[in-house]
């Protein structure tokens, strides 16, 4: 009890700037957690259908639309800081016109994606290559899915928005929300009606359409009131829209970037054998488990670094910024202590190969370097979005990719997949440098 009431008066004698990043990070922590949810649920439920085929189709089909989701993931991004923006400056009439634009968008990408799905698919299953059998039910699953990219790619636009509203509590509703109908929608389709693929597939795009209707629905439940009048005009005024393709090219470049290196890491770990393959699968969770935490406070940044950018208040975004960094370095100062005290023991609840476990124990030091030199690569990335100064984004992910393939191809000869680890460490740090460096051109170009 007195723990509880001591942990009570902290967060009652918390900073203002505290507070709000707290308010912001949290539920976006917790929506990041449930994300793979969705992958994990399709995965152990295929897992039980008797033939490996089908986890096969599962996995190649999730990775594909993983790719296809994660280029268009500036709708979310570039929504996002433009939004906080508009926000800080009290112009609701813009974080309207945001989102009409931003939801239109998404819309006409997702049409594009299923007139040329054919031409996505085929191409994907020969640049993958999998067997006939996995290759047929991949396409069972693609066939389905591919009418979920008009909720996916929604929800992208209305979570951007949602956040920068400032308000991350309800992007963890819709998600929770949505693992909830992917479970009983999946089991019901696979289990009650007898559908094998067919069945996870669908479960898998009604959920991603109950997610994008529970949006809407929230949506106009608590803003509502910013529709009083109508539809603002303008919503597709020419500068409006070039302004929002330039802030979201150099996002959508960014991503390129950013896939290039992780698929890249992925191809070479798998070029150094099986073993060498699983290690680094499994220490990569390590980096994502950690990123899920990052991304929250990066999230804040996204919200109150724009908010204070729109209403051009440099002491608001310098407080914003510091008491970010304060955070920042407190979770990676945790994660490097849980890292080193429980890595292994997290391994082993892994995987108990012992093969694997072995070798774990050859590379595991690197995970320990995941948070110091990830951290303000995470930050920033959140700071410089609700800035919308994607250039230097755009900078520092290009120059970081530059590094990874600059120490990989000079190291991979005498390190082998040290070597590998070695290089994508360098590329976090390269990026985190990069933003410090470039940091001023915020102020020189926003406030």
């Amino acid at each position: 009890m007195s723990r509880n009431v001591s942990f009570l008066m902290y967060l009652c004698t918390m900073n203002i700037r505290d507070k709000q990043i707290l308010r912001i990070a949290l539920p976006s922590i917790v929506s990041n957690i449930t994300v793979p949810l969705l992958g994990l649920i399709d995965v152990a439920i295929t897992g039980h259908l008797g033939s490996s085929a089908y986890i096969g189709a599962i996995a190649v089909g999730g990775m594909l639309f993983n790719i296809i989701y994660w280029m268009f993931a500036f709708l979310r991004m570039g929504t996002s800081g433009m939004t906080a923006q508009a926000r800080g400056r009290r112009d609701f009439a813009e974080t309207v016109r945001l989102l009409m634009r931003s939801l239109g968008i998404g819309l006409g990408i997702s049409l594009v994606l299923l007139v040329c799905s054919p031409l996505v698919r085929e191409g994907a299953m020969t640049f993958i290559a999998p067997s006939a059998d996995v290759a047929d039910l991949a396409r069972t699953y693609f066939n389905i899915c591919i009418f979920g990219a008009p909720a996916s790619l929604g929800l992208f636009a209305l979570n951007g928005w949602y956040i920068g509203m400032q308000n991350s509590r309800t992007p963890m509703i819709i998600a929770i929300s949505q693992n909830v109908t992917n479970i009983i929608a999946s089991l019901c389709l696979v289990y009650g009606l007898g559908m094998k693929v067919e069945g996870v597939a669908l479960g898998t795009v009604i959920a991603q359409w109950g997610g994008f209707i529970t949006a809407l629905a929230l949506m106009y439940r608590y803003y509502s009131r910013l529709w009083k009048d109508g539809l603002p005009s303008h919503i597709w005024h020419r500068d409006e829209i070039l302004r929002f393709f330039h802030v979201n090219k150099d996002i959508f470049l960014r991503t390129l970037c950013l896939i290039s290196v992780h698929f890249f890491f992925i191809s070479a770990g798998a070029k150094q054998g099986d073993t060498e393959l699983a290690v680094n699968t499994l220490l990569m969770q390590l980096f994502t488990l950690y990123s899920y935490f990052m991304d929250g406070f990066a999230f804040a940044g996204e919200a109150l670094a724009g908010k204070a950018i729109g209403a051009r208040q440099p002491k608001v975004y310098s407080e914003v910024v510091r008491h970010l960094f304060v955070w920042g370095a407190s979770i990676a100062a945790l994660f490097t202590l849980l890292y080193i005290i429980g890595g292994e023991w997290f391994m082993q609840m892994l995987t108990s190969e012992a093969n694997i476990i072995e070798a774990l124990g050859t590379y595991q030091h690197w995970t320990i370097l995941f948070p110091v030199c990830g951290m303000a690569a995470f930050i920033w990335d959140g700071i410089y979005i609700g800035a919308t100064a994607t250039k230097y984004m755009l900078l520092s992910m290009a120059t970081g990719m530059v590094v990874f393939f600059l120490l990989y191809f000079t190291l991979i000869p005498s390190l082998h997949n040290h070597g590998l680890w070695i290089a994508f460490i360098g590329y976090l740090a390269t990026r985190g440098i990069v933003q410090t460096i470039t940091r001023h051109k915020i102020h020189a170009t926003s406030l």
